[in-house]
């Protein structure tokens, strides 16, 4: 069976009508179907069989109970689609409420317009949960699902919770924020978001500025790094990335001419400039009118040369906020015609209606400038589209600075839209523009537009999110369960020379803010002693921590103790012994620099070893230490590039460490002790690496979590760590003999 993609959005790209003869599908204009259709017409197999894509999503209408199921099977036999029903007044909370009531304002950074309702966030999590069970019922094994858009960004993580391995992937269309704004969520529904998008193999945004900022805030947020846009933690991995969306040039282009009258009134008499936009307040429709009326104020010789045509799309006209928006709209338009109209010119044609595809085409063309100014937008397809209908390649685009689109068409006039000075003198240059510029401007975004289309950002994204799943695939694989799992213990118990290497903070035990609260427990003592007191096994703990706190908590135990990351070794019941000489003659150079750095990231603290000082950051803002701690890192390491140390980036902690120190160079010393038949490691960070490397080809090598690592296999936490050590001690993996 051949696998499909499963497109998943809040709407379908029809909606339900009912009729006197059941119901009828009635196509839908909006950003994500029309951008879509030309991917899903030319992927779709010739013959009227199944397609390569099915695409789920809310009808926009809630038949009857008895109904459903014969709704459902025509939209997928008619239509490659399937339904999620959902009651007209759960939706009003979803999607009113929620979506668009904190969300969409949040997002765009008009934290003014958004509001916390508990109710609304309840059946945000409840809509989820619909369109979860609606995609497993019709996805099969094997197909690729892409959810898409604000509406649904707790729906991967609930996907993946049912199957595991279905490759998932997310896209964002609208912006998403820094930091001071998405923090601004309650604190329980920002971490849901995050989690919820966790559970896709890729997340998507239109633009660099928008993945940095998701980044930032899972950093924030959640205390999760990333590398290279790579994010591994909570038990997988994740890649986020920029994937500036295209549209369909070639149709814009051949959009047929209307054989009726002209869109935009006054064709061949004035100078035409075309504004086109949903009504909202992100758009910033009164802020373009402001423009423009202080560009008929500044530039008066255009008085009667030059219209505005403002076409306005009704929406959401059942909220107040957006009621007071179009009477804002309303009054500046009747100013602006009123101070500088006359009897044969008007100065702003305003449209406040919808325009068919065809018409919108002749606008785009019988236009002269497009005025495109959102206050903030994560793309902005009017202005890929109006770029597109220039086959003659005239016209001049003013575009925002603040919308996606802006980084794709870097020709246009780029205005802030906030500044009336900056848009009026725009419209001035635009209107005095050489044709020949027009042309060389229009020529290369036009190009860029032909290479980005929107075939292509979807085959590049799903390219992307194939890699991405691989990955996570590969990941899996390495993964220590069933065989593998059942050939190291029976290796285990096979052997009669045994060396297990132990880390402890992160492998063994948790980290905690203060490093003195993660005291070993009576369990893990005896869990420990048990292994160690087996004749057969040699048990050493492989640490970072000092001598006086492992002597203070393993002291008296059967273990060999490694401090320092492998500067010091203590056997059982013996002493402390550098394993080469130290010199700490650098510190006197270092610590005042790592003082000063520490003094400056509040919370931070230095910790004073016998060959190292360690700069611990993990109680701190972990944004503002993740820029310092690499910037003091680069400088320590080219102010140390002359003398015998190294420097040691871990988790949560930077450390300078004489040179030739790392617990590799103490896993030799181990291993040539005597011979061993089975060799066991496990850590959890960096500074583990050189002790995997160390080892035999036959060793077994244990990486703590997801990270990509030299050690032969994963675990997904210090449980599995600790299930795996308790499996090994259970008196069956014993002989008689004990010491």
């Amino acid at each position: 069976m051949a696998t499909r993609t499963l497109l998943v959005s809040n709407r379908l790209p029809f909606r339900l009508v009912a009729g006197k003869g059941g119901y009828v599908f009635e196509r839908t204009v909006g950003g994500l179907a029309t951008a879509l259709e030309s991917y899903t017409q030319r992927r779709r197999p010739r013959g009227g069989g199944p397609g390569e894509s099915l695409w789920v999503g809310w009808p926009g209408e809630h038949p009857p109970v008895a109904a459903q199921g014969a709704v459902a099977e025509r939209l997928l036999e008619e239509r490659h689609a399937y339904p999620v029903f959902v009651d007209p007044a759960e939706m009003d909370r979803f999607y009113n409420g929620f979506c668009n009531g904190t969300l969409w304002p949040l997002f765009h950074g008009f934290s003014g317009y958004a509001t916390y309702e508990p109710r609304h966030w309840e059946s945000y999590r409840a809509i989820q949960e619909r369109f979860r069970d609606a995609v497993l019922r019709v996805a099969a094994p094997g197909d690729t699902v892409w959810i898409h858009d604000y509406h649904l960004m707790l729906l991967p993580s609930l996907l993946r919770e049912a199957r595991p391995r279905m490759r998932i992937g997310f896209f964002l269309h609208i912006p998403f924020p820094a930091y001071a704004v998405f923090r601004l969520l309650p604190r329980r529904w920002a971490r849901e978001i995050l989690l919820g998008l966790y559970g896709a193999d890729l997340v998507g945004f239109h633009t660099h500025e928008y993945v940095q900022s998701f980044l930032q805030c899972a950093l924030r947020v959640l205390g999760d790094g990333h590398d290279l846009g790579r994010i591994v933690a909570r038990e997988r991995s994740l890649r986020a990335g920029a994937y500036p969306i295209g549209i369909d040039v070639a149709r814009h282009a051949a959009a047929p001419r209307r054989r009726r009258r002209a869109a935009l009134p006054g064709r061949g008499t004035v100078a035409r400039i075309l504004s086109v936009d949903r009504l909202d307040y992100t758009k910033g429709i009164p802020e373009r009118l402001r423009a423009f009326e202080r560009f008929l104020e500044k530039y008066p010789a255009w008085i009667g040369r030059v219209r505005l045509a403002m076409v306005v799309v009704p929406s959401r006209i059942g909220v107040v906020a957006y009621r007071d928006l179009k009477s804002e709209v309303d009054r500046a338009v009747g100013r602006i015609n009123g101070r500088f109209g006359t009897s044969r010119w008007t100065p702003v044609l305003y449209l406040y209606r919808a325009l068919d595809p065809d018409a919108l085409a002749e606008a785009y063309r019988e236009s002269d400038i497009a005025l495109v100014t959102p206050l903030r937008d994560g793309m902005n397809l009017v202005a890929m589209e109006w770029v597109a209908s220039r086959a003659r390649n005239t016209g001049v685009l003013v575009l925002s600075e603040a919308a996606g689109a802006s980084q794709e068409l870097a020709e246009a006039l780029q205005v802030n839209p906030n500044d009336m000075e900056d848009v009026a003198d725009a419209l001035h240059a635009a209107l005095r523009m050489p044709l020949s510029r027009q042309a060389s401007r229009l020529r290369a975004m036009r190009s860029r537009l032909r290479r980005n289309g929107v075939v292509r950002w979807v085959d590049h994204f799903l390219a992307d999110l194939g890699s991405a799943w691989d990955d996570q695939e590969r990941l899996r694989a390495r993964l220590l369960g069933g065989p593998s799992r059942d050939t190291l213990v029976g290796a285990y118990r096979g052997a009669d020379r045994r060396l297990l290497l132990l880390d402890y903070d992160g492998t063994l035990a948790p980290f905690a803010l203060d490093p003195r609260a993660v005291r070993p427990g009576p369990g893990l003592l005896g869990l420990l002693g048990s292994l160690a007191r087996d004749r057969r096994t040699s048990v050493a703990l492989v640490s970072g921590r000092d001598r006086a706190t492992l002597h203070r908590w393993f002291g008296g135990t059967p273990l060999t103790l490694v401090a320092e990351h492998g500067a010091w070794v203590c056997p059982p019941e013996g002493r402390w012994r550098p394993l080469r000489p130290l010199a700490t003659g650098w510190k006197k150079g270092i610590r005042p620099i790592l003082a000063r750095q520490a003094e400056r990231l509040p919370g931070s603290f230095l910790e004073e070893k016998t060959c190292s000082i360690a700069w611990h950051f993990r109680p701190c803002d972990p944004d503002l230490a993740e820029a310092r701690v690499r910037d003091v890192a680069d400088e320590l390491i080219q102010l140390t590039a002359n003398l015998d140390v190294g420097v040691l980036l871990g988790n949560k902690v930077l450390e300078v460490c004489a040179g030739g120190v790392n617990k590799g160079g103490a896993a030799r010393m181990l291993l040539d002790r005597r011979p061993f038949d089975f060799v066991l490691a496990v850590g959890d960070d960096t500074t583990d690496e050189e002790m995997f490397r160390a080892l035999p080809g036959k060793a077994y090598s244990i990486r703590v979590g997801m990270a990509t690592s030299h050690a032969r296999f994963n675990v997904r936490g210090i449980a599995d760590v600790l299930d795996l050590l308790r499996d090994l001690a259970a008196p069956r993996a014993r002989v008689a003999g004990s010491r």
